[in-house]
């Protein structure tokens, strides 16, 4: 059966080139008219991708991102996000909401085929080794050793998505934060204003679920995010 991609935007015109093309090469597609019908869409038919715009009606890009993130079976869902917004802290929102690319418009429908295609491929080698994994373990071992072998690919996928969602500036900064440097200490090293340096350090919080830096340290050592 041919994978599925759901695609969210409130241009018909958009929607429409986009759908065309990629049903020509090969996809079944499904379409939203905004974030808040893609959602029910996503629950209901559980695509491979989605492609979605950012600014829309009733619920934005952003905010569809983050909720269908908050859902465990969605977790690793390729999502690639289209906008017109090209500013660099944009960029950063986008990345920071969940999503995989960031893809600014206007752009060649045969670069978004070829990204949606890389994706796909990664996505489907994780699906692939995680079968793989819970078969094998499934046939040779006891069911808590079947469910410590689900729990550790998940966390090790998840790790690898942590770390690929880190910027440079931010793992600079964890770094430091682990030899238990101040935000004035970060600042001089980095050649950043101590403030700045805090917003760092909130968004590796927000990205890590830790609550303080004590527990961010601690989280870092233990997922192997700095040397």
């Amino acid at each position: 059966m041919p994978l599925t991609i759901l695609v969210v935007d409130d241009d018909l015109g958009t929607r429409l080139s986009i759908s065309d093309y990629l049903e020509l090469s090969g996809y079944s597609v499904i379409t939203a008219n905004d974030g808040q019908e893609a959602l029910a869409m996503v629950d209901e038919c559980h695509p491979d991708l989605i492609v979605t715009d950012i600014v829309m009606p009733r619920m934005n890009g952003y905010e569809l991102v983050r909720q269908v993130r908050q859902q465990p079976p969605f977790r690793l869902l390729p999502v690639i996000l289209l906008t017109g917004r090209t500013k660099t802290q944009e960029r950063i929102l986008g990345y920071q909401s969940g999503c995989d690319l960031y893809l600014p418009k206007p752009f060649e429908l045969e670069e978004l085929a070829a990204a949606i295609r890389n994706l796909l491929e990664r996505s489907q080698i994780i699906q692939s080794e995680y079968r793989f994994s819970h078969k094998e373990n499934m046939g040779s071992t006891t069911p808590t050793k079947a469910v410590d072998a689900h729990h550790y690919l998940f966390t090790h996928i998840h790790q690898s998505q942590l770390i690929a969602s880190l910027t440079s500036r931010e793992q600079e900064v964890l770094e430091l934060l682990t030899h238990g440097l101040s935000n004035a200490e970060m600042g001089q090293q980095l050649h950043l204003s101590p403030r700045t340096v805090e917003k760092y350090v909130s968004s590796l919080l927000r990205k890590t679920e830790t609550s303080n830096r004590a527990e961010l340290v601690r989280f870092a050592i233990k997922h192997g995010l700095v040397e």
